[in-house]
């Protein structure tokens, strides 16, 4: 016969055994869990490599994939990384005013002077960024900015776009502010051969100083999104290159992009408060 004191110890050694079968059920599920997120993370990052080393940039609001950047907007993981602190932004508060709404059903026609030269001039928050245009080579793109400039469709429009990984461009002239924004019409491709044929990579090499046109990742869908190369990127020859950044632009261009931007992925608005006071285009 179990007397009362054997029976109180056989419970409280099946007490415990219970308790242990807990703790290693418990360890297990959690190493299966963590191994999971471990996993996530992993793809999360490999797809956000392959969208920078990839590259697109998209001028339109039809979301189509191009080269540079395939305007890969990051996952719900990625996007839920807390953003980094921000340094002390470098530029200064924009001039009084808003930008333009005006939008034109066909591009213009052509009044420039093909064999003239042609400077389109940037006064940013954070300095003048003038820019030598390639009237000769890409007499559509010059002739759409310099009526758009004439218009002041450019004033008062942030830069909403830097990238920091892979690419390393600011991206400009969309007045909604948004990376769908343009003027309403749009322009052909011009002198996409500057920089030789692409080699096995698909891509070639949009040397710093570029300022090149933005696309919806189709042929001939250029609008008024552009974007300032501040060091050597690798890209596919579909962005029209029209202009070549000065030394004192670049000076500025290079502050933008110190100042880092706002995700911590890599891509995402400027930490900088980079807007477009005035732009302009003079001939001489």
């Amino acid at each position: 016969m179990v007397t009362k004191d054997q029976r109180r110890r056989q419970l409280a050694r099946e007490k415990f055994e219970r308790q242990q079968l807990r703790r290693v059920e418990a360890r297990r599920k959690s190493k299966v869990r963590n191994s999971a997120i471990a996993a996530v993370v992993a793809v999360v990052a490999a797809s956000l490599i392959g969208a920078y080393a990839a590259g697109a940039f998209d001028g339109s609001s039809k979301k189509t994939d191009a080269a540079a950047k395939a305007s890969a907007t990051p996952s719900a993981s990625a996007a839920a990384t807390t953003a980094p602190a921000k340094g002390p932004d470098p530029c200064a508060k924009a001039a009084a005013g808003n930008p333009g709404t005006e939008q034109w059903k066909k591009e213009p026609a052509q009044t420039i002077d093909k064999s003239a030269h042609y400077t389109f001039t940037l006064q940013t928050t954070c300095g003048a960024i003038p820019i030598s245009l390639e009237a000769a080579k890409a007499p559509e793109t010059v002739n759409s900015f310099n009526f758009l400039a004439g218009k002041g469709f450019f004033d008062h429009t942030k830069c909403h776009r830097l990238t920091t990984t892979g690419i390393y461009v600011l991206q400009c002239g969309d007045p909604s502010g948004s990376g769908s924004g343009g003027p309403g019409y749009t322009i052909g491709d011009e002198n996409l051969d500057a920089f030789g044929k692409a080699g096995a990579t698909g891509s070639v090499t949009y040397k710093a100083g570029t300022v090149a046109m933005a696309n919806t990742g189709q042929k001939h869908t250029g609008g008024s999104q552009f974007f300032l190369v501040y060091k050597d990127s690798p890209l596919p020859p579909s962005y029209t290159p029209f202009g070549t950044i000065s030394a004192d632009g670049m000076t500025v261009l290079n502050k933008i992009a110190k100042a880092g931007e706002s995700t911590g992925q890599g891509d995402g608005a400027p930490n900088a408060t980079v807007v477009i006071n005035k732009a302009t285009v003079t001939k001489s």
